[in-house]
């Protein structure tokens, strides 16, 4: 790569664009954060805080044994990742999961930007793509605005795609009825503390699908059709495929025991995590709606235990806009037609806090081999970070793209392994996990020893 001017522009100051900018900075590039809030929000953030956590405080498994995503972390915690920094000094309980006190979070995130003396921030909304003497990340998330949205588009034609994303309501921990609730982690993972859960049983479950079916949704103005994500789907788009799908989602009710009458199995459950470090918020754990406020308190009412519930914020439904990645953006997520302009984030496809930091952490990095003219080494097919990479450029998966969570599935196949008689050993379940992790742990580690800047 030739050497280009040593600044680089960052459009979008959320968990993406955060990492990127750390990234370049610890490698002496200087930054320029271009954001928009608080001078303009979007339909979901409510701060100017740089990554800010609008869906779920949840970051998912931490398990790096035997977890795509648990593996994911540990990666980026080798590689000095700002976001796992946050996340670790400020994590709340949560069973096997990683959770983390949001405004904590965020603050630490903003902090550390804003103390180093590489990252500047100017408070504006970029409305065009930049010229070619910016060197340039665009990190603008599922939110990007109208008027960069449409520049987007004008460049890249045709392929540009979104589909609609939405966030779970949070309720004040002392407004559950515990004489309903009780509490107790799935399995008795983790501490009993880390999950409320409350019981329907058969006629209070299907009173409550009825009216989650026939309550008032909000009403769709400037698209014809909304595509939504299989990972983050309304609880009533959920219902809609059938009156017991939810038994099998977020409302089953294995692993547990109700405290109250122990010889009574529930016939669902509604489980709440907790979402801030003093644990006074909790979270409806996938309950993602679409619903109008109103009918969201009257429904989620229906719920044991929730029937005096206050809202500290209700559901809402957001528009997520991403590329086609495999086919405009190149190995180094640079957009071919204009290869001064990175991209980063929700915004290329992939799919959820983690996977977004990591998409920001490996731009980063290859930028900053681009502005000071250095050889990108890429990240291995076996480790997480080289199967979401892949993720965004694997030309088979062009004509079906849509936004992805990391998975196993996403990884190169394990080699045959045989038994003493010459037969294929085949690998199940936790071994098969647990054989993924080790060799990404082996591969991981000799790529981060000989990257060069």
């Amino acid at each position: 790569m030739d050497k280009m001017t040593e600044r680089v522009h960052i459009i979008g100051a959320g968990l993406a664009g955060a990492e990127a900018a750390w990234q370049l900075a610890k490698r002496g590039v200087e930054v320029v954060i271009h954001e928009m809030r608080p001078k303009k929000m979007s339909p979901a953030h409510k701060t100017g805080l740089a990554a800010e956590l609008v869906c779920s405080n949840s970051l998912r498994s931490d398990d790096a044994t035997n977890s795509a995503i648990g593996l994911l972390h540990q990666e980026m915690r080798q590689a000095s990742s700002l976001i796992m920094q946050a996340s670790d000094a400020t994590k709340v309980p949560a069973g096997g999961a990683l959770a983390v006190d949001r405004n904590g979070f965020s603050k630490y995130i903003d902090d550390a930007l804003k103390s180093s003396p590489l990252i500047s921030f100017v408070a504006e909304e970029v409305q065009e793509l930049p010229n070619e003497n910016m060197p340039t990340i665009i990190a603008s998330g599922p939110l990007t605005s109208k008027p960069l949205a449409q520049a987007i588009k004008k460049e890249i034609g045709n392929e540009s795609l979104s589909f609609y994303d939405a966030i779970a309501p949070v309720i004040y921990k002392d407004s559950i009825d515990f004489n309903k609730a009780w509490y107790q982690s799935r399995y008795d993972k983790g501490d009993k503390f880390d999950y409320i859960n409350c019981p329907l049983n058969k006629e209070e479950y299907y009173n409550f699908v009825e009216e989650l079916l026939a309550a008032e949704k909000v009403e769709f103005h400037d698209f014809e059709k909304a595509c939504y994500f299989d990972g983050c789907l309304p609880v009533e788009v959920m219902a809609q495929r059938g009156k017991d799908t939810l038994l099998f989602g977020p409302m089953k009710p294995v692993g547990l025991t109700n405290a109250h009458k122990p010889e009574e199995k529930p016939y669902a459950v509604v489980q709440l995590r907790q979402d801030n470090k003093a644990d006074t918020l909790r979270n409806m754990v996938g309950f993602q709606t679409k619903m109008k406020y109103g009918e969201q308190e009257r429904v989620f009412r229906m719920i044991p235990g929730l029937e005096n519930a206050v809202f500290a914020r209700l559901g809402g439904i957001h528009k997520n806009t991403f590329i086609k990645s495999p086919i405009l953006l190149d190995d180094f997520l640079r957009l071919k037609s204009k290869p001064h302009i990175s991209f980063a984030g929700q915004i290329t496809g992939c799919e959820g806090y983690i996977e977004s930091a990591a998409t920001g952490l490996l731009v980063g990095y290859f930028k900053a081999c681009e502005v000071k003219g250095k050889n990108v080494s890429l990240p291995p097919l076996t480790t997480a970070f080289g199967s979401l990479w892949f993720h965004l450029r694997d030309a088979t998966a062009i004509e079906n793209y849509q936004p992805m969570n990391i998975n196993f599935g996403l990884f190169p196949a394990l080699p045959l392994e045989y038994t003493a008689k010459g037969k294929i050993r085949k690998l199940k379940g936790a071994e098969k996990k647990e054989a993924y992790c080790r060799r990404a742990g082996n591969d991981i580690k000799n790529w981060l020893e000989k990257l060069d800047v």
